[in-house]
Order: C-alpha cells, then structure tokens, then sequence
C-alpha cells in the first residue's frame, strides 16, 4: 500500500505594488488577486483528470490562506469535499519582525541570519517556534496516515514546510527549504518509509 502526500504552500497575499510584509501566524490575510489566480491554476493542475491525484484526505492550517488555496484545489472534483484543520500547520510567530517589511527584518537582525534561516532552518533571535516540535508534528502525521493509502492534501504556509527535510526518511530531490507561494512537493509512503520524492514545483512533470 502507498501513501502520497501533497504538501502545498497556500498562494499569494501580495499583489504586485503592496507593500510586502513577513506574515506569520498573527496576521491573517486572505488570498490577494493574484494569490486567486495562482490557487484556480493550481486547482487545475492538480485535478484528478489532469495530475492523477485525487485527494481523499485533505489538511490545512486555521489561516485563511491556506482554507482558500485548499478549497480551490478540493473544487475540482476530489474525493475529499472539506478541510481538517491541524493545529501545526499553522504558521510560524515571527515576534517582533511579524508584519515587517524584509527590510526592517534585515535591519533588525542581518542578512546573514536570514541567510540561516533559508539554507538551514535556524531561526533568528526573537522568532517564535521551536524547530524539534515541528518536525516531530510532521514525523507523527506521515506515521498516522502511512497506512492509509491514496492521495493526501496538505496545505500549509513557508516556515511550517521547511521542516520536511528532516522529517522524512529519505530524499530523492534537491531540497531549497523555500517552498514558494502555489507550489508543492510530494512525500511518498511505503511500508512505513516517508520518501521526498519532488519539491518546490508549481506544475506536475509531464
């Protein structure tokens, strides 16, 4: 029996022009219009008729983001016609640097220390998540639905997926821990081994 899981970071809450801000689980934005288009190209890319996937189960974080992204994807006819919520998924507090602009983070803290976060998941001085308790999250879900065979949807935010390198068993892609906006990576199971097979893609190889 195997499992895939499809993990996706929700779309965009900037449009070209706004002013960007580092979004953390304190801020809950919507998508923004170009965050729509990016989840309705998604959700078509991701039909059952057109990937080969179709979602019996599918998870999300309590942010708007990712219950929008998630449901445009569900409406293309999945098995799974609702979200469950998981509590992990959400993402990250980034203390004093939530709702910056990356300038006044780089001002802040550094570019170096950004630098750590992107190639190693070592979070800046004020940030607010503990790395050992995200990865076990994700360790404990791939082991609770590693018997359950099929397709699998999450939709999470950037600073939660991040930790799926270390979290599986094996890796079978080049990993860049940043997993942009509308874009996914799938994690296979089989016999009780969690394999990374893809990452950071935004449309299926043909």
């Amino acid at each position: 029996m195997k499992t895939r899981i499809l993990i996706c970071r929700h779309g965009n809450t900037f449009d070209k022009g706004d002013l960007v801000t580092r979004v953390g689980s304190r801020t809950d934005l919507k998508l923004s219009s170009s965050g729509i288009d990016q989840s309705k190209l998604l959700s078509k890319e991701l039909s059952p008729f057109k990937s080969g996937f179709n979602f019996k189960l599918a998870f999300c974080s309590s942010l708007l983001r990712t219950k929008e992204t998630g449901m445009y994807i569900l409406s293309q006819g999945h098995k799974a016609k609702t979200l469950t919520t998981l509590p992990f998924l959400k993402e990250i507090d980034y203390g004093p640097d939530e709702n910056k602009s990356e300038q006044d983070v780089v001002n802040r803290i550094g570019r170096n220390a950004l630098d750590l976060w992107d190639k190693k998941a070592l979070p800046p001085n004020g940030w607010i998540l503990n790395p050992h308790k995200i990865i076990q999250s994700w360790k404990l879900f791939f082991n609770d639905t590693s018997n359950d065979g099929g397709d699998i949807l999450v939709v999470t935010s950037n600073g939660i997926a991040r930790f799926i390198y270390e979290a599986v068993h094996m890796v079978e892609t080049d990993v860049v821990r940043k997993l942009n906006t509308a874009s996914f990576g799938v994690v296979e199971i089989k016999n009780n081994i969690s394999t990374l097979k893809s990452w950071n893609i935004n449309k299926l190889s043909k």
